[in-house]
């Protein structure tokens, strides 16, 4: 990167500064963590004459701990795209309003998540629920390492709650499925034929500013040849909702294009794979008794108000873990 003709090649020298970066990500922590433990060694003595000192020596070396955890998690991200950002899609299950609601607790809890992890969120598109709630919604997570994180959430999520629609204050069961695809960048080639596409707009409903409910701003995208279909409502502009129609499809198809590999391996390995969205993952019981519990990594916690407000890094650290960061 010191040489004179490094520019030369521009998109040579692009794929040099992106692998420098990449390398920095993992250096970088290391070598602070590293100053962190020198220093808590070189205060130590000083700890034998305060022991007022110890508690907050403790503290670091707690702090350290956790972030080390953290580099050891990033290290199980191996995956081929768990680098990239990614949409995750939420759709409440059989249920009527209840489950629209559920639906609506954890798309906050989700949001929450992302803005602890400082990353950016937004809503791509949204069906509200008829009573209360949404029916489906897709997040757009943008941030390093999102959906290295994010995949370990997909499945569905099952909530035991007394009822706040119901009179008679009984308790109801009801699930929403999690659905996580990473985002294809422009690197990866996804081929969209622009007439195997068919487009339609209509206007926006919900929230969203003056635009909304006046200009058919809103648009819906048919991948014929496959039949997968597309939606994007987030944004003012007709021509902002297609773009973003059309990162969706690529990242859907080459979901599809994974999946369909990984069912040719089974198929020759003879192997049976558990279809993760017919499988519920984590159990959320606010009643009788507060727990939360990852089915299948058996992880649990009681506070149950710290998850739902986005405390979710336990349960997809134990996930990561015990799995080595597979995709699911």
């Amino acid at each position: 990167m010191q040489t004179p003709q490094f520019w030369d090649d521009a998109n040579e020298a692009k794929k040099i500064i992106q692998e420098s970066n990449d390398l920095k990500s993992w250096t970088e922590p290391l070598e602070n963590l590293l100053r962190r433990v020198d220093d808590v060694l070189s205060l130590a003595p000083e700890a034998e004459q305060d022991p007022s000192f110890v508690a907050d020596l403790e503290k670091e070396l707690e702090s350290i701990g956790k972030d080390l955890s953290e580099v050891e998690i990033r290290r199980m991200l191996s995956g081929a795209m768990d680098k990239a950002s990614c949409f995750l899609s939420i759709n409440a299950g059989a249920g009527g309003t209840e489950a629209c609601d559920w639906a609506l607790m954890l798309l906050r809890m989700y949001e929450r998540w992302a803005s602890r992890r400082k990353w950016k969120v937004e809503v791509v598109d949204v069906l509200p629920g008829e009573v209360a709630g949404v029916r489906n919604v897709t997040l757009h997570i943008e941030g390093e390492y999102a959906y290295g994180y994010a995949k370990a959430e997909k499945g569905v999520h099952r909530i035991v709650r007394i009822s706040p629609f119901d009179s008679n204050a009984r308790r109801h069961t009801s699930f929403a499925a999690v659905d996580v695809i990473p985002e294809i960048t422009e690197d990866v080639k996804i081929e969209v034929r622009p007439e195997d596409l068919r487009v339609d707009t209509y206007r926006a409903s919900g929230a969203g500013g003056q635009h909304v409910n006046k200009t058919d701003s809103a648009v819906r995208i048919l991948h014929i040849p496959t039949g997968i279909v597309v939606s994007s409502q987030s944004q003012r502009s007709q021509i902002q909702n297609r773009e973003s129609c059309l990162k969706l499809l690529r990242s859907k198809l080459y979901e599809r294009e994974m999946e369909e590999r990984q069912k040719k391996l089974d198929a020759m390995s003879g192997e049976k794979m558990d279809i993760a969205w017919g499988s519920q993952i984590r159990s959320y019981v606010f009643q009788p008794y507060t727990l939360v519990k990852d089915t299948r990594t058996k992880y649990e916690m009681g506070d149950i108000q710290s998850v739902m407000d986005g405390n979710i890094d336990p349960f997809i650290q134990a996930y990561l873990k015990e799995f080595g960061g597979k995709a699911l």
